[in-house]
This record gives structure tokens, C-alpha cells and sequence, in this order.
């Protein structure tokens, strides 16, 4: 309960003092275990946690990818229906010409969240005792989502301006001028939806889970946690197609 009473308590912190625009950008809900860079500070604790995720990615690369077979076999296997998933994924939504450019991005940002997610759910990370704060998912804080939903955002105004260049500004002004507005505003929102669906979710599937290993610590949370795991990845492959689908449309205009 005392996790629940620091997540609710209100912490807003000025994380960079020297330009006043951060004082808005910032808010932080909760405990957080920082870090002092500089005149800055960094959230520790979703540092930690990313490297960790960023670790087991690579383990999984290196072990999958050192004695290539002809015939796959054990990790190999599971590497390479991976990549064959992020291809697909990639056609799909992109089209066959230039899907091949942006598998390594969307295979990065669904493995990276599919993984995270994941440890969220089967790691203990709350075992791990903190000066402050505490130690969760990657995707349970809102920073990580938000940077996430960035990068696709950026992605797709590249995709869009290296295909047709400054040509691609028309789209806001078709089919019909009056609909510049809208168009603008879009851009604006599919960021936001992209980062507080991921970041709600996984947050709601771990406070559901851990209340309920608080009031019913055997049995009753098992089957939350599986349901927990499979929402987890969905949310990964809702972000990836997504991811996808706007770069695909930037690059064909429609």
C-alpha cells in the first residue's frame, strides 16, 4: 500500500533549473531514484531497467546469430521467425518498396518494448530495494513512451521529406486548404495516443497485478499476470504497426 500512496501522491520536480520551459515539461509522479549528470538529473531507476532490457536484446543477437546453421535451430530459430514477423510487419504497412530501410527500426522499437513489458511482468524488480523510488518496466514510466512516440514521429516526417522532399508539406492542405488545421493537429496526436496507450496499460497492468498479490498473495493473481503477458505483447505489435502504418503513409501521401 505504501507503493500505491507514493504513485498517488503528487511530485512535481524541476529535473533541469537552469531554462524555465523544463519547469512545465517535467512533472514526475511518484518516487523517482535520480541521478545527478552534470546540472542535470536523470531518472535512475529507468536507466537501470533499460540497460537490462537492452542487455537481454543483445544476449538473444549474439547467441542467435554466432554459429549460423542451414537448418535453424534453438535460438537461431527463435531470432530468425522474429525477423521474418518484423518483415512481414514492415511489408504490410510500408509497401514492398521500401519496407527493407525501416525493418532494423520497427524490429528495434517492437523487441525494445515487447521486452520491457515483459519484464514488468515476470521480473521482481520490486524485490531490488532503491535509496528511492523503485525499480519497474521501462514503459511504466511516461518518459519512455513519450521519447518512443518522438522517434516514430520523427521517423515518419524523414520517410515523408526524403521521398518527396519539401513536396511532402502539401499533405496538410489536401484534399482542401480549409483542413490545414486538422492535419496539423493530427500530427500532434499521434504522438500522444502512441505514448499514454503504451505507458496506460502497462501502468494499469501493474498496479491491477500487485494490488491483488497484496490482498491475495497465492493463487487469485496468476491468471492477471498471463493475461498481463499477452497484453503486454499486444501493446508492442499496436506499436509497431502504428509505427508503420504513419511512416507508410508519409511516404505514399495518402
Amino acid at each position: 500500500m505504501d507503493t500505491m500512496n507514493d504513485f498517488l501522491g503528487d511530485n512535481v520536480s524541476t529535473l533541469f533549473k537552469i531554462n524555465p520551459l523544463f519547469d512545465v515539461s517535467e512533472v514526475s509522479v511518484g518516487q523517482h531514484f535520480y541521478w545527478q549528470l552534470g546540472d542535470y538529473q536523470v531518472h535512475g531507476q529507468v536507466l537501470i531497467t533499460s540497460w537490462v532490457v537492452l542487455g537481454i536484446i543483445v544476449v538473444l543477437s549474439f547467441l542467435g546469430n554466432r554459429q549460423l546453421k542451414q537448418t535453424p535451430d534453438g535460438v537461431q530459430n527463435l531470432t530468425e521467425y522474429i525477423t521474418e514477423f518484423i518483415r512481414d510487419l514492415a511489408k504490410t504497412q510500408i509497401g514492398e518498396e521500401e519496407y527493407l530501410t525501416w525493418v532494423p527500426f520497427l524490429g528495434t522499437i517492437f523487441l525494445f518494448i515487447f521486452v520491457s513489458n515483459w519484464s514488468g511482468a515476470l521480473f521482481p524488480w520490486r524485490l531490488i530495494e532503491l535509496p528511492n523510488g523503485e525499480l519497474a518496466a521501462p514503459t511504466n514510466d511516461i518518459n519512455t513512451t513519450v521519447s518512443l512516440a518522438l522517434l516514430t514521429s520523427v521517423a515518419y516526417f524523414y520517410a515523408g521529406l526524403r521521398k518527396k522532399g519539401l513536396g511532402y508539406f502539401k499533405r496538410y492542405v489536401q484534399p482542401a486548404a480549409f483542413l490545414l488545421p486538422i492535419n496539423v493537429l493530427e500530427d500532434f496526436t499521434k504522438p500522444l495516443s502512441l505514448s499514454f496507450r503504451l505507458f496506460g496499460n502497462i501502468l494499469a497492468d501493474e498496479l491491477v497485478v500487485g494490488v491483488l498479490i497484496a490482498l491475495v498473495p497465492l493463487v487469485v493473481p496468476i491468471p492477471l499476470m498471463l493475461l498481463g503477458l499477452f497484453t503486454s505483447a499486444i501493446q508492442a505489435l499496436v506499436f509497431a504497426t502504428l509505427a508503420g502504418a504513419y511512416i507508410g503513409e508519409a511516404i505514399e501521401g495518402h
